[in-house]
């Protein structure tokens, strides 16, 4: 996959497509001492927080990615194209504690340009990430009663805002000037 790299001032998505209809692949730890952990991801968000271009990812504490999450200060967003689908299924139903589901996927981890957790050779989008950012979500702030029936467990996400270093993307993601 060609990707270059992108300015943030020049990065265009269509928000609602890619969190709705596509999955992420969030990977967090580090790639130089192979200690890190892949999984996919369908909520979050991207924008900008205290005058800074950021991405917003939750993790429940039962996640494996939940303890590299907390022990490390970055982490990578992937975005690939549908023909990786079941990699990507795999990547989300299954747990690094019990294998290298990455080997398993097929997919190749790479080294991120500015943080430690890698990004994916396939992907066609590679947003790099430094943790500014996290909070636990408290059910007693739901205003939406409904947002509860997605915590019949009460397993109740983390919420981390990463803050953007590096953008790698298909002309896709580029606006032309």
């Amino acid at each position: 996959m060609t990707r270059v790299p992108i300015d943030p001032a020049d990065f265009i998505i269509d928000i609602h497509e890619l969190w709705l209809n596509r999955w992420l692949l969030l990977a967090c730890g580090d790639m130089e001492k192979d200690d890190f952990n892949a999984m996919t991801i369908a909520w979050g968000g991207m924008g900008v927080m205290w005058n800074k271009p950021m991405v917003q990812v939750v993790v429940r504490p039962t996640r494996h990615t939940y303890g590299f999450m907390e022990r490390y200060d970055s982490f990578t967003v992937s975005v690939f194209p549908d023909r990786f689908r079941d990699a990507l299924q795999l990547l989300g139903s299954r747990s690094g504690r019990d294998g290298d589901k990455i080997a398993d996927s097929g997919l190749t981890p790479v080294a991120s340009q500015t943080v430690s957790s890698p990004g994916f050779a396939e992907a066609e989008l590679i947003v790099e990430c430094r943790t500014m950012f996290r909070s636990d979500m408290l059910p007693d702030q739901f205003l939406d009663a409904s947002i509860n029936g997605h915590y019949p467990h009460k397993d109740y996400h983390r919420i981390y805002f990463g803050e953007v270093l590096a953008i790698q993307g298909t002309d896709r993601y580029r606006r032309s000037h």
